[in-house]
């Protein structure tokens, strides 16, 4: 018995060891397939610039769904591992439900910043009932607080593809939270103005989400006629420039003002309409319009890096709906219809840019060429399979709803619509006759990067009582597109030096449990569970008692 309690205190004095040495040394072993328990590079660096308190408020406490509490599991052990690079990384549990006597006040309240809830339906027991969650942190440095989505949504997913969507995207929502938090040099983005490009109030929300970034300014091309040196200068002050659908011609002189500013280094997002078409004109034409082709004397620009917008209309079976009033007065309703010149484009998520991203809507697009030369091209967003041209000029007409589509007819599908363009930018006048005369002109310039986008309307938010709602959202059928979040993608990877948007690339599979085996199984590992303890240690005690009345038995 002595020696019994010798190795006892001794394998307890062990386990003070190294509990003790545990406190001063830290250390841990990433053992999954994905590694998604170890940070990346560029995340690391982020997180090691703070050098005080950085609080996180996770609203995921409390009575939660059990998908929930995956993913609740999953952004806390994330958060300590951000918390090991850098200790000044603290995060506490938030039930924001707990005081039930004011949920409705603090549902209203987060609502108001912001948060909104999910709406998760939970079935146990035979019983389905309806529960709010925020899905949201809140990370707090200084005086500053940024939100992070927690849950990520997409169309048609299943519970699991949703939680493994959401802890996929978990470290580069903390990281890219962490970074809005720590930036002390903004680069700068202009918007392109002086070619009839969209007004500022429909690239009010997509502009404002990239405040946290960057800096904003306008620079407008009508200069350029009396003072192109001075553009051109402003202009490269710029680190990107952005032309959000033009609708009227660029001269050549703009043009060579523009050719000079990206083969010097600027970076470019181009969101360009070909032909002229748009629902207002066909409401207000009594039902139908002409689509027409729009010459923006840009051809040969996109030429000179491999890709070519043409001038017709994607017509696609995958679509986003447009809602029609029908009957009059107080007998009208309003019914959502398809709109086969609107495309829903899912991604293929092959790329950073366009990785777990919700589909994103376009309006009477066109389908681009992608050609041969030296640049690395690739096609970030495409039509679906069953898609189609339509020529310009055409008259669009509201009576297509009338006459289903024939589904043969599609056959001409998988359309680029979004292209991104890099390599040694060469300019387009190289061994040409320039139109004007400008100074430290260069005909080949350093690697760049360009996004052509063949759709204007890609970045305009709608208006509600003349305020913009966010991009992405239609007010009509009360529906959400990606279309701010790849916007947001595009910027971000252009101008993203540190490799930090690449973490977007990372694929983790989380296994969740079964819902149906569980109900069918229940009872049977409940009995497992609870029964093989309780007989084991019946065995065990049975077992003991036999063996210490042999000993000590005369």
């Amino acid at each position: 018995m002595p020696k019994f309690f010798v190795s006892l205190l001794k394998a307890i004095v062990v386990v003070i060891v190294l509990n003790l040495i545990a406190g001063f040394v830290y250390t841990r072993l990433d053992l999954t397939e994905d590694q998604r328990y170890t940070l990346s590079q560029p995340a690391v660096e982020v997180v090691q610039k703070f050098d005080s308190p950085v609080i996180v408020d996770v609203l995921l406490d409390g009575n939660i769904p059990p998908e929930f509490s995956k993913l609740k599991t999953e952004t806390i052990q994330l958060l300590e591992s951000f918390a090991s690079k850098n200790s000044n990384i603290k995060y506490n549990l938030v039930d924001p439900l707990e005081d039930e006597s004011q949920a409705q006040q603090t549902i209203a309240e987060l609502q108001g910043l912001g948060l909104q809830p999910a709406n998760v339906t939970v079935e146990e027991n035979g019983k389905v009932s309806q529960e709010l969650v925020f899905p949201w942190a809140m990370v707090n440095y200084r005086d500053n607080t940024v939100k992070v989505p927690l849950l990520k949504n997409k169309l048609g997913s299943t519970a699991e593809d949703r939680i493994n969507n959401s802890v996929q995207q978990l470290e580069y929502a903390f990281a890219d939270a962490f970074t809005k938090l720590s930036i002390t040099e903004k680069k700068s983005i202009a918007v392109i103005k002086g070619n009839g490009e969209l007004d500022d109030m429909y690239l009010a929300d997509y502009l404002t989400t990239i405040r946290d970034y960057y800096n904003i300014g306008a620079i407008t091309l009508d200069s350029v006629a009396t003072s192109p040196q001075k553009v051109l200068d402003q202009l490269k002050g710029f680190d990107l420039a952005l032309v959000a659908k033009p609708t009227e011609a660029f001269t050549d002189q703009e043009k060579y003002v523009l050719d000079q500013y990206v083969v010097q280094g600027g970076k470019s997002i181009w969101l360009m309409d070909q032909v002229a078409m748009e629902m207002d004109s066909i409401y207000s034409g009594g039902g139908s319009a002409f689509a027409l082709p729009r010459d923006l004397n840009l051809k040969d620009f996109f030429f000179q890096y491999g890709v070519r917008i043409n001038p017709v209309l994607v017509n696609d079976m995958y679509f986003t709906q447009i809602v029609l009033a029908t009957g009059e007065g107080n007998d009208s309703q309003y019914n959502p219809l398809p709109w086969y010149y609107n495309p829903m484009v899912f991604s293929r998520n092959d790329h950073p840019i366009n990785t777990n991203i919700e589909a994103v809507r376009y309006q009477f697009t066109s389908p681009m060429e992608v050609l041969d030369n030296d640049y690395q091209k690739t096609v970030l967003l495409q039509s679906s399979p069953l898609s189609k041209t339509d020529g310009a000029p055409r008259q669009i007409s509201l009576d297509i709803l009338n006459n289903p589509p024939d589904r043969e007819s599609y056959t001409n599908g998988d359309l680029p619509l979004a292209v991104l363009i890099e390599g040694d930018f060469v300019s387009m006048y190289k061994n040409r006759v320039k139109p004007l005369e400008l100074q430290n002109t260069e005909e080949q310039g350093p690697e760049n990067k360009m996004i052509v986008i063949s759709d204007g309307d890609v970045i305009k938010n709608q208006l509600r009582n003349g305020r913009p709602l966010e991009l992405g959202y239609d007010k009509w059928t009360n529906s959400f597109y990606g279309n701010k979040e790849f916007l947001v993608n595009c910027t971000n990877y252009l101008l993203d030096n540190t490799g930090l948007i690449n973490i977007r690339n990372r694929k983790v599979s989380i296994p969740l449990l079964d819902v149906e085996k569980i109900v069918e199984q229940k009872t049977r590992w409940q009995l497992i569970n609870i029964g093989i303890p309780v007989v084991l240690t019946l065995v065990f005690g049975i077992f003991f008692n036999y063996v210490r009345k042999r000993k000590f038995t005369v």
